[in-house]
């Protein structure tokens, strides 16, 4: 049975779809190894976090009575500097068109946003993460060694790492396109932050943050590494990432971190009151469905296979869809497309062990 302070940590996750689950950070915060990290990891599990926000539009209304909104395709960035405090905005320090400053982390934020943004736009002719072209906001420089990078609802918040485990989290742009997912999912349709759904959320988020990626640097789907969070570990811990999306379960084996604990199909489905019911865990699952699927189809992943999964999640899915729900939902996107793009997306939901190949009917293109 969960005590008060552990019950607060379950209720801050889900709130704040931090980057770094708490399973991580519950097995740090006992390193006698990273005594530095050990304190770090206790005090991001421990600290109060920031009020929830909803983000909100500003509308208008013309002359004849009809509401309207002004949507440009560029980013409209803003960066602030919580200057090692767990208050947020913070001080502006780099605003959309300003000069790169001196400070490495703001820059690479203001970069990321901006990334994020050009491939959402490119693959999904979405004009940021709301449709309507709203700005986006980022904190940087959160809390004393803060260990962690979360979408607070409203805006990205990074924290600078603790320096024996965990370094600067503006250096991912994974972790970055994975946040603003978040935002995104907020906008189309929230998926509830629980179970097979709350997984769903997870890897719908890191589906954006390798996308980001890779639309960033210009990579076909077997040119990409798949890792999320990718140079966020110091070189002391023996790992790669935070998460292996073709690979789950591979991305650190460390002996303080303990191995990478997501199943690669539906038999390893860990069941779990904690993680929110798994959902950093069992993410893996549909995150190797679309690494697979984008992977057979070749070309660039943001295009066709990414595709489908934004039309799937913008199809009116339940707020607490299953895995078959929404395997079933990208089924019917594909089906849209060619009759060899269902062939590979069922393959891939039937390699993780998501849907039964005998329960299906070939769809015709």
């Amino acid at each position: 049975m969960m005590n008060a302070a552990e019950d607060e940590r379950e209720k801050s996750a889900g709130r704040l779809r931090g980057i770094v689950p708490a399973y991580l950070l519950d097995r740090l915060a006992q390193s006698d190894r990273y005594p530095q990290a050990a304190q770090a990891a206790r005090q991001t599990l421990i600290g109060r976090p920031p009020a929830e926000r909803r983000a909100q539009l500003e509308l208008s209304i013309d002359e004849n009575g009809t509401l309207v909104a002004s949507v440009e395709a560029a980013p409209d960035r803003m960066i602030r500097d919580a200057q090692g405090a767990e208050t947020l905005p913070g001080v502006l320090v780099r605003a959309e068109g300003d000069a790169a400053v001196a400070d490495v982390a703001v820059n690479q934020a203001y970069d990321g946003l901006g990334s994020t943004f050009q491939m959402l736009l490119d693959a999904f002719e979405r004009n940021s993460i709301d449709g309507l072209g709203s700005r986006l906001d980022a904190t940087v420089h959160y809390g004393a060694d803060y260990d962690n990078a979360f979408w607070d609802g409203e805006r990205m918040v990074f924290g600078d790492g603790d320096g024996q485990v965990f370094q600067g989290f503006t250096a991912s742009l994974s972790v970055i396109g994975h946040e603003l997912g978040h935002g995104v999912i907020q906008h189309v349709g929230e998926l509830e932050y629980q179970g097979e759904s709350g997984a769903l959320n997870e890897s719908i988020a890191d589906v954006f943050g390798a996308l980001t990626e890779q639309h960033s640097l210009g990579q076909s789907a077997d040119e990409a590494t798949w890792l999320i969070g990718a140079g966020i570990f110091t070189p002391s811990v023996d790992g790669v990432a935070l998460r292996s999306m073709l690979h789950p379960g591979t991305a650190y084996d460390d002996p303080e971190l303990g191995a990478d604990p997501q199943p690669a199909d539906m038999s390893g489905y860990v069941r779990t009151s904690e993680d929110n019911g798994g959902v950093h865990i069992n993410s893996g699952i549909p995150n190797r469905a679309f690494a697979l699927f984008a992977l057979e189809l070749g070309g660039k992943a943001w295009e066709t296979a990414g595709g489908v999964w934004y039309r799937a999640l913008s199809s009116g899915l339940r707020t607490n869809a299953t895995f078959a729900e929404f395997a079933d939902a990208t089924i019917t996107e594909a089906g849209k497309i060619d009759r060899a793009t269902v062939r590979a997306l069922r393959d891939a939901w039937t390699a993780v062990g998501v849907i039964a190949r005998s329960n299906h009917e070939q769809t015709s293109g």
